[in-house]
């Protein structure tokens, strides 16, 4: 056992209650954040200055009682690091110059260009308290794929859908440039103190059947074997945010994941049944009830508690929306505390 209950719940071992942490902790909801971004100037700029990256990851631990703090980063950096163009534009989001097959050629890895990113992860191994694990991560293959051939956040990412069927060998080309790439990025990450991984494939759930497992189940698996090679005792946390329910479970089965985060669409009675037991879960709560607050996000969250166990890692379905009350947040983290002291003190008296 350590002292870091998160990491406890990752490598299998018994626990007595439910690790927190929340996905965009770290974010606009935070008024300490959005001083922060101000002073950056830009969020490319903050996400690339070590001293205010590594205070903005601190500050949810600042506030609340959580069990994890995630590096402040973004998923696109590896496409910075390749040398894509990226721009992100305010209430727009990310732009980049879209990768083709004729300028494919021009991606080169440059590690030294996110070296502010690493010196993140290590300010945040000097400050964090030792009870806070500390949580790198990155992108999905293909969902930054995704991003890099469309060239912005858009949903149904028609270009790629299409680059995908009609350029196969492309974005083959491209699948294992990424791969090499976040390899050595989240190793880096781990060399500079991050003790878990959680790889972000945010736009799975665009792709079923064939296309899931070609460009989602076994880049992943390849990706954490590469890994888990160099870096044996690093669990990874995966999150294939939209994937089907049957997909779910093959890429807990299928990718070597050591834990499955499951968005707000995977419902609490199915994870129990289907998806509990091989390995941790973790999620699920609507982002939607933080913002709302009250009693209705309360009463999910104890749903999840009851129904999933204290070795479910508690999170959310997605990231913390900007909208959402600081207030909220911490009546979150407060109730799911008190519910664990008075789990633990009916099992003391008993």
């Amino acid at each position: 056992m350590t002292d870091k209950i998160l990491l406890d719940v990752l490598k299998g071992k018994n626990v007595n209650r439910m690790p927190v942490w929340l996905m965009r902790q770290a974010g606009r909801y935070l008024p300490e954040y959005r001083r922060l971004r101000e002073k950056a100037g830009s969020f490319l700029g903050l996400c690339l200055n070590a001293d205010l990256a590594a205070m903005v990851a601190l500050q949810p631990i600042s506030r609340f009682e959580l069990d994890a703090a995630i590096l402040f980063s973004d998923i696109l950096m590896v496409p910075y690091g390749l040398g894509q163009q990226l721009e992100f534009r305010e209430k727009e989001g990310p732009f980049l110059e879209p990768v083709t097959p004729d300028n494919i050629k021009n991606l080169v890895w440059k590690a030294e260009k996110l070296e502010p990113v690493f010196g993140t992860m290590e300010r945040m191994k000097q400050k964090l308290p030792g009870h806070v694990a500390r949580l790198g991560f990155a992108g999905g293959l293909w969902t930054v794929a995704c991003y890099m051939v469309e060239g912005r956040g858009k949903s149904g990412f028609s270009r790629v859908m299409k680059t995908d069927v009609e350029c196969p060998g492309f974005m083959d080309r491209l699948m294992d440039i990424l791969n090499d790439a976040t390899l050595e990025y989240i190793g880096r990450q781990i060399e500079a103190g991050a003790e878990a991984i959680q790889l972000f494939d945010s736009w799975a759930g665009l792709l079923k059947g064939k296309r899931f497992r070609k460009r989602v189940l076994e880049p992943t698996k390849a990706l954490i074997e590469a890994l888990k090679k160099e870096y044996p005792g690093v669990p990874v946390i995966g999150f294939p945010r939209g994937a089907r329910l049957e997909d779910y479970k093959k890429f807990r089965d299928m990718t070597g994941v050591d834990a499955l985060g499951l968005d707000q669409n995977v419902s609490v009675d199915y994870a129990r049944a289907a998806l509990k037991g091989k390995i941790p879960l973790q999620g699920n709560l609507d982002p939607e009830l933080l913002v709302t607050g009250g009693d209705k996000m309360k009463e999910s969250a104890a749903y999840i508690m009851d129904r999933l166990g204290p070795d479910h890692i508690f999170n959310l379905g997605h990231g913390i929306r900007p909208e959402t009350p600081p207030g909220n947040v911490a009546g979150l983290v407060d109730f799911l505390r008190a519910r664990q002291r008075q789990h633990e003190n009916s099992r003391s008296s008993v």
